[in-house]
């Protein structure tokens, strides 16, 4: 009898078992996703619009915002700890090499200056030859950008320059305490060091070099994309209808930003100056136009064959064609437009 019992009572725990699981969020039938977007500076306005005008989670996405460094970044998306990651073309020496990463869009232009002290006597890129040069992190974007402009000043970015590393907002300080001659970031910080009286030697929003191509880059782990494109298509489409309420809005976007502690400061008509200048949205054709998100690419990776951070040989057509997936083909998906949901 006694046996019979505790067979009935295991029969009934393993019945009951499956209602007590914890269900899945309807909310998020594409599940939940850490993205490293929590990096400090204004180009990742559309994600954090994105999270908080609840476009991710419209997508079906319950996306954790979280912060690293361009190597946690870049051995997340590799391993397919991350979906997704904005970035310029330090990823492409990585890609060369074989690291399991694609572009999948444009993001926006224009974002990094290089900057001196008002005294300071350098003049254009040929001086920075020998100087001492401040950036956020060794292989993140500033150096990246500045490592093209050395070369195309005749300078090997390798040798011909010393790479320091520093918290953003400490650049200015340790260029003011002479520990630095030249410093190289991102907004808002490069353009709060301009209004502090530092004097820009290239700004990639109007550097011939640069202007008027995308300085970001949208990437994706090639790893998620095999297993489940339809999440990163989801998570393309939610930044693409951000980027487009940022273009449309950049007012309140930044207001937003500087709420919610996105970016530091008090001054939300500065970020929403810089957000302007950024050219988001469908009004510029960003992130879902592929043609000029690849001959922007082929020209970056171009470029990067004078630095020695790409091969002098490479073909960079080629190399670009194999980096770039069209996410939405690869999902199966009819790709849309976005103009309408920015008034959303």
């Amino acid at each position: 009898m006694k046996i019979f019992k505790m067979i009935c009572f295991v029969t009934a725990f393993f019945l009951i078992l499956p209602a007590c699981a914890p269900k899945k969020d309807a909310r998020f039938p594409l599940g939940t996703v850490e993205i490293e977007a929590l990096g400090g500076g204004a180009c990742g306005a559309p994600f954090y619009i994105a999270a908080e005008k609840g476009f991710f989670e419209n997508e079906g996405i319950n996306a954790v915002l979280v912060s690293g460094t361009f190597e946690t970044n870049k051995a997340g998306l590799s391993s397919g700890k991350y979906p997704i990651a904005n970035g310029d073309f330090q990823f492409f020496p990585s890609v060369n090499e074989g690291l399991d990463i694609k572009i999948i869009g444009g993001l926006h232009q224009g974002c990094i200056k290089i900057l001196v002290p008002k005294d300071s006597p350098i003049k254009e890129p040929k001086d920075f030859k020998g100087k001492r040069i401040g950036v956020d992190e060794i292989g993140g974007t500033p150096m990246a950008v500045t490592s093209l402009v050395l070369a195309n000043a005749g300078i090997d970015p390798t040798t011909g320059a010393q790479w320091l590393p520093y918290p953003l907002d400490q650049l200015t300080t340790v260029a003011k305490n002479g520990e630095i001659d030249i410093i190289a970031a991102w907004d808002p910080y490069a353009t709060l060091a301009e209004k502090e009286g530092y004097r820009v030697i290239t700004d990639i929003a109007t550097d011939p070099l640069f202007a008027g191509k995308y300085c970001c880059f949208l990437y994706a782990s090639g790893k998620q994309i095999r297993e489940n494109p339809k999440r990163i298509a989801a998570i393309l489409t939610a930044l693409q209808k951000a980027s487009d309420w940022v273009a449309d809005n950049p007012q309140e976007a930044a207001q937003i930003i500087i709420e919610k502690d996105y970016l530091p400061g008090e001054d939300p008509a500065l970020i929403a100056e810089l957000l302007t200048t950024y050219k988001y949205g469908h009004k510029h054709n960003v992130i879902s136009n592929e043609d000029t998100t690849k001959k922007d690419a082929y020209y970056f990776a171009q470029e990067l064959t004078k630095t020695g951070y790409l091969p002098k040989d490479l073909d960079a057509k080629s190399f670009i064609d194999n980096a770039y997936v069209d996410i939405f083909k690869a999902a199966g998906i009819e790709k849309q437009e976005h103009s309408d949901a920015a008034s959303h």
